[in-house]
């Protein structure tokens, strides 16, 4: 009852500090409502993303006595924002089997469709194209060169801890001694000065300073900078820098599979010396060619524009940091190693 009262008071750190505490945010008292339904009809969306978060997804189809939903509550109240929100949550969380699943992959599954399809264009069509001469050692090398960055980069980055947090929500003693942040003591300094907007009511952990808790990974991710769609992990701490070396690579091998493919066109030996006869040429010979290049270059620019994006957030500090003093620290083992070999 009294999570159902926060919530409907629109107290957000409360209902928080209740669920995070394990308060019963499915308690239902006798209008049929649960915390979530007393949230959307008052259209609290900082509420009803933190009981979405901490609860079960079958929070989200729960009905009142009136056979109401708090999606449909928020609906009839015209909370346009809690309403979409819920509406997500649901597609997201509550459909089950090959859709619900495919639903948290967002883009990932569509991305690595199109660049199956368009390096198999590629290869078919430029490298091992039959109405093409045959590649020198050097063009090849150059054109699979193009294949191995498009497609390592992802398979590697894929894989990348973006800086999870460990859960304690399996944890029933809270007393983890390797993690520190899972120790849920009352008498934490953050709980006592009323910081209560660093407690994660799913994880049960108390978060440190800038980490947030990803809806899509459902844990907790320090630094966290944003959750890519299209390769169906976080951004943030452990692989920001990371994710821009794989745009890089992502970037330089659209430039070289472009270059390669408009160089294959414009010497081809067998297209007519006109302007007019070429164009007819490429467009009845090389509609492969003429297709992947028109692909290559529409996600160039896009890509290339969210690089540069990437590169503005980034602190120039951090890459000084991260890389510069990398860089130094070999030159300084170099020039020992060197020093010791002619000595």
């Amino acid at each position: 009852m009294v999570t159902c009262r926060a919530a409907y008071k629109g107290f957000a750190d409360i209902v928080r500090l209740l669920l995070f505490l394990d308060a019963n945010g499915k308690h239902q008292d006798k209008e049929g409502f649960i915390p979530l339904h007393w949230a959307a009809i008052r259209g609290n969306l900082t509420a009803c993303r933190i009981l979405v978060q901490a609860g079960k997804k079958d929070d989200l189809m729960m009905t009142d006595n009136s056979g109401l939903t708090p999606q449909q509550h928020a609906s009839d109240r015209n909370h346009q924002q809690v309403t979409n929100f819920l509406g997500n949550a649901r597609k997201l969380h509550y459909e089950g089997g090959i859709f619900g699943k495919l639903s948290k992959l967002r883009l990932a599954a569509a991305l690595v469709c199109v660049i199956f399809m368009l390096l198999l264009t590629y290869i078919n069509s430029v490298i091992m194209a039959s109405n093409f001469p045959t590649l020198t050692d050097v063009s090849a090398f150059f054109a699979w060169i193009g294949v191995i960055l498009a497609t390592t980069g992802l398979i590697l980055f894929y894989r990348k801890d973006p800086g999870y947090i460990k859960s304690n929500r399996n944890d029933s003693k809270d007393t983890r001694d390797d993690e520190p942040l899972l120790k849920l003591e009352l008498r934490d300094p953050a709980i006592l000065a009323g910081k209560w907007t660093r407690l994660c009511a799913a994880c049960k952990i108390i978060q440190p300073l800038e980490a947030e808790h990803c809806d899509t990974c459902e844990r907790c991710v320090e630094q966290l900078d944003h959750h890519c769609p299209l390769i169906s992990n976080c951004i943030a701490k452990k692989n920001k820098w990371d994710f821009l070396g794989f745009l890089v690579l992502e970037v330089f091998a659209m430039m070289i599979t472009g270059i390669v493919s408009l160089t294959r066109i414009v010497r081809d030996p067998w297209a007519p010396s006109s302007i007019g006869g070429w164009l007819l040429h490429v467009g009845y010979q090389h509609v492969g060619v003429v297709l992947f290049l028109v692909s290559d270059i529409f996600l160039l620019i896009c890509v290339s524009i969210f690089t540069y994006v990437q590169i503005s957030q980034y602190n120039v500090d951090d890459f000084q940091d991260k890389y510069i003093w990398k860089a130094s620290t070999i030159a300084r083992v170099s020039s020992v190693w060197s020093c010791r070999q002619y000595a």
